[in-house]
């Protein structure tokens, strides 16, 4: 994958604009007011973090013709792959719940929440750090 954190993105930037619309539309009329809101939930953070992912793909492309030090390569896999999972992990558990999952799966939205956290402070601290 040429720029996996950009390809990311438009997927899911995709499923945000397509469930949006199908939980706007279609599923109003079946799903009870809680089950709208965590589908909502899930839609926000989703987006804000895809936007952050598609940034992040951006930015990639506008450096590729300069070689990062191998640290910072790792610490951009570390930021991008912490929203991806915190996308699966938060509003994927959303999503479940508002479909009738196991309330078991309020103890994976926190952790969801916990990965964002992680890969907007592996950011702040890149972004903080020495310039080389």
């Amino acid at each position: 994958m040429k720029n996996k954190f950009l390809a990311l993105g438009a997927i899911s930037g995709f499923f945000c604009i397509a469930f949006g619309a199908f939980a706007a539309h279609g599923l109003a009329k079946i799903l009870d007011a809680q089950a709208l809101s965590w589908i909502d939930t899930g839609l926000k953070y989703q987006m804000f973090h895809t936007l952050a992912l598609l940034a992040l793909g951006l930015f990639q492309i506008a450096n590729s013709s300069q070689h990062p030090p191998a640290c910072r390569a790792k610490a951009f896999d570390l930021i991008g792959g912490s929203w991806v999972l915190g996308i699966g992990c938060f509003s994927g558990s959303l999503y479940a719940l508002a479909f009738g999952a196991s309330k078991a799966m309020v103890w994976i939205t926190p952790v969801g929440g916990v990965l964002f956290l992680v890969g907007w402070a592996v950011l702040a601290y890149l972004s903080m750090g020495k310039s080389r």
